[in-house]
């Protein structure tokens, strides 16, 4: 889906598809240098990290492994509902591994705090974060975030995986959501 599918439905485009390929790219190859020869888990965090986590394991010239967890402090709404859940946990056990968190936005970092912390409990050799997307503004928890794509207004924004209420992933690009949708 293009940004021209959803007319009036975004107030405006923040990153097109050749701003996140350009940047995949250059984290993918930091990421490849930081990692060399060490065995490297993916840990995707469903559902939004879903885009990124395909293209980020494409952009990486060495070898990974890849696991998925599903957590949520969202309901259908707009604002953190401040209740972490795991909805599915990893398959594989990553005691003594290097683990990288592959995030699709950060925003108050509440998810991801819980997250990283149930993460560490499990022992891993290293345990870092890459998010596509952070906003700094909206962060009420500190999480160190070793590679960031891009840092965003503190707005609903949609698309490269991003969603309300289950639409909008599928948006190759990624724009601020009009207010007359989620209100």
């Amino acid at each position: 889906m293009d940004d021209t599918d959803i007319i009036g439905d975004l107030t405006n485009v923040l990153y097109t598809p050749e701003d996140i390929a350009e940047r995949i790219a250059e984290l993918g190859a930091k990421i490849d240098a930081d990692y060399a020869d060490k065995g490297l888990v993916l840990v995707g965090v469903l559902n939004g990290a879903v885009m990124v986590m395909a293209d980020l394991s494409r952009a990486l010239r060495s070898h990974c492994t890849m696991d998925w967890m599903a957590i949520s402090s969202y309901g259908s709404g707009t604002q953190s509902s401040g209740v972490v859940r795991i909805l599915k946990d990893l398959n594989t056990d990553i005691s003594g591994k290097h683990v990288l968190v592959v995030e699709d936005i950060i925003d108050t970092g509440l998810t991801l705090s819980y997250l990283i912390s149930n993460l560490q409990s499990r022992d891993p050799a290293s345990l870092r974060i890459m998010t596509m997307f952070r906003k700094p503004e909206a962060a009420r928890n500190a999480v160190d975030v070793a590679y960031v794509g891009f840092d965003i207004p503190n707005e609903f924004v949609v698309g490269y995986g991003l969603d309300f209420d289950g639409r909008y992933r599928n948006l190759r690009s990624v724009g601020t959501l009009a207010p007359h949708i989620y209100s």
